[in-house]
């Protein structure tokens, strides 16, 4: 079991969720996050790159960077998630989920540097959502 599998296998067991399996499937959480990051914006900008983006833009791209680079991961709070993305979005996902917002944006907290850490490889933000895609299936698979 990778550190991602512990890590959403502990979210979600203490949102009342089933665990991942190696796959994913089983995690609603984790698939949100993964579109989160894989879908094109009008701007022709992934997901990814939009969301360090968000990151930068609300003064918190020290954090985004740790993730995409190669060193260690810096933690990021449920209130920095939903700063950055804002309570409208994620007030949408738990609505969409049956969460409270605190559970989406602590579950984020969790999942987002391990996902966008695996999908930078090489310690720069994929452009190419097919990329994107490659690399975190890649991760879930281990």
């Amino acid at each position: 079991m990778g550190l991602l599998d512990s890590v959403l296998g502990s979210v979600m067991n203490n949102m009342g969720g089933a665990p991942a399996n190696g796959d994913g499937q089983s995690n609603p959480l984790l698939q949100m996050a993964m579109q989160m990051l894989t879908k094109q914006g009008a701007d022709g900008q992934s997901g990814l790159a939009d969301i360090v983006s968000k990151f930068q833009q609300g003064g918190l791209g020290d954090i985004a960077a740790s993730w995409v680079g190669t060193g260690e991961n810096q933690a990021v709070s449920a209130d920095q998630i939903s700063s950055v993305l804002g309570s409208g979005k994620i007030s949408e996902l738990a609505s969409q989920f049956g969460l409270s917002t605190n559970d989406i944006a602590g579950g984020l907290s969790k999942i987002l540097p391990d996902l966008i850490n695996q999908a930078t490889p090489n310690g720069e933000v994929p452009q190419s959502n097919d990329l994107i895609s490659s690399a975190l299936s890649m991760f879930l698979k281990k």
